[in-house]
């Protein structure tokens, strides 16, 4: 097989648009030659697994390298919808799977906020979701995966095996995820029962989020322009699927297009505080009212607009993720909110959430316990980069780490510090895979 030269796979963040060399297999039996070929084009940069590039940031980029794209590896393999098992090819979508899964009594156990990922790419990121206080990250659903090496050696990976942990979260280095097995999650409804609370500072969010501890899913949208009194305030979602209303797999009603690159000056303090204050109006209209929604339209409202990262402009957009420890998640997200108001670079969409104490299966797994704030911020160069500093500096301070899924521009320093366990990936890698992302927070 022979690879193809490209600059036009990018990021979910559209930062980096580099050239690499892309191999596109299409069954299984192609994968061995497939490595070996992509392993040798570039023996320099190595090669990198990609899936439906929904990562943000640079970490399932591989510039100058080689990529296997896995889409079109996703074929189920087994199903036993007596034990809720499924075994199938990694490049098999979240959506994909839904459409049937869904219809025959079956969700996934756990979900980010795009059904847009592969399989393989929610093991190698070890993604998390609105139930993580429940259910922990997905991998802890995981019940075996293949795995194949450059050398051609094949393996059957399951909790508990060193390979397994730093594969889970591995962000694709250890090798090419070729099928994944998983439990799943029985239902009785497609619906979901939902109810909004508007919060009007940030310590209503703390008392929503402790009082909303049953629910099988919470997340909060914050105002992130707020400021005195109305710091932190914004809107408490809870959900958990409904045991009424029949089994029938979901598409959105109508699915919007962003259909250009928005204007660099279209996004601003002043355009931003009005989405804020009509987005935070509505939330108030439907504020303490119980209502049956659809599974999309909870799960993944931001899916209902196809290339919505456009509306950040050409330049891209920064995605920041972090995570900081209960003891220290008030004080660390106040302050967060102070500076990134103050900057008046704040984003459309700000979520803030609750992570459990469930531990995460892999050496690199971004969530722990604690409280996660997540910020999109229009790539405006050095002010922009110079926010996000004071940002690492406050998540640093309060011992907490930074997403890789979302970062493109984390420094070794603060990598090591939020991932201690990093060095002991090393020893599994594959020699002959690497990605922009472990280049740049590897080196001394």
């Amino acid at each position: 097989m022979r690879g193809v030269e490209t600059s036009e796979l990018t990021s979910w963040g559209r930062l980096l648009r580099p050239q690499q060399l892309a191999f596109v297999p299409s069954w299984p039996d192609e994968l061995p030659a497939t490595l070996r070929a992509a392993a040798a084009a570039r023996p320099e940069h190595g090669v990198l697994p990609m899936g439906l590039r929904r990562s943000y940031g640079d970490s399932g980029l591989n510039p100058d390298g080689a990529v296997v794209l896995t889409a079109g590896l996703d074929r189920t393999i087994a199903f036993d919808p007596e034990a809720g098992i499924l075994r199938a090819e990694a490049g098999h979508s979240l959506e994909a799977l839904l459409a049937w899964l869904v219809p025959n009594g079956f969700f996934l156990p756990v979900t980010p906020g795009t059904r847009h990922v592969t399989l393989g790419g929610a093991v190698a990121n070890d993604v998390h979701g609105k139930n993580h206080h429940g259910a922990g990250t997905f991998g802890r659903w995981v019940r075996a995966i293949g795995l194949l090496r450059s050398d051609g050696a094949v393996h059957t990976l399951v909790p508990g095996d060193a390979l397994f942990a730093s594969t889970v979260g591995g962000l694709g280095l250890t090798g090419l995820i070729t099928w994944v097995e998983l439990t799943l999650l029985p239902i009785a409804s497609s619906r979901m029962e939902v109810e909004d609370e508007v919060f009007e500072d940030l310590d209503g969010y703390f008392r929503l989020a402790e009082a909303s501890a049953t629910w099988d899913y919470t997340v909060a949208w914050v105002d992130c322009l707020g400021q005195g009194a109305a710091l932190g305030r914004g809107i408490f979602s809870r959900g958990r699927h409904a045991t009424a209303g029949g089994l029938r797999a979901e598409e959105p009603t109508k699915l919007w297009r962003m259909p250009l690159d928005a204007p660099g000056f279209a996004l601003n303090r002043l355009t931003l505080t009005a989405f804020n204050t009509l987005y935070l109006a509505m939330g108030r209209w439907r504020s303490g009212r119980a209502r049956n929604a659809p599974y999309l339209s909870f799960f993944y409202p931001l899916d209902g607009i196809a290339e919505w990262n456009r509306l950040y402009g050409k330049r891209g957009f920064f995605q920041y993720q972090c995570v900081v420890p209960p003891a220290a998640s008030r004080d660390a997200v106040r302050e967060m909110l102070t500076t990134t108001a103050a900057a008046g670079e704040g984003s459309f969409l700000a979520v803030l959430k609750n992570f459990g104490a469930l531990p995460s299966p892999g050496l690199l797994s971004f969530p722990m316990e604690g409280t996660t704030l997540a910020l999109d911020f229009a790539n405006k160069g050095t002010p922009t980069l110079a926010l996000l500093a004071r940002l690492d500096a406050i998540t640093r301070e309060a011992g907490g780490r930074l997403y890789p899924a979302k970062d493109g521009r984390m420094s070794a320093k603060m990598f090591r510090a939020g991932y201690p366990a990093w060095e002991r990936l090393k020893e599994h890698m594959d020699p002959h895979f690497s990605s922009a992302f472990w280049r740049r927070v590897s080196q001394p």
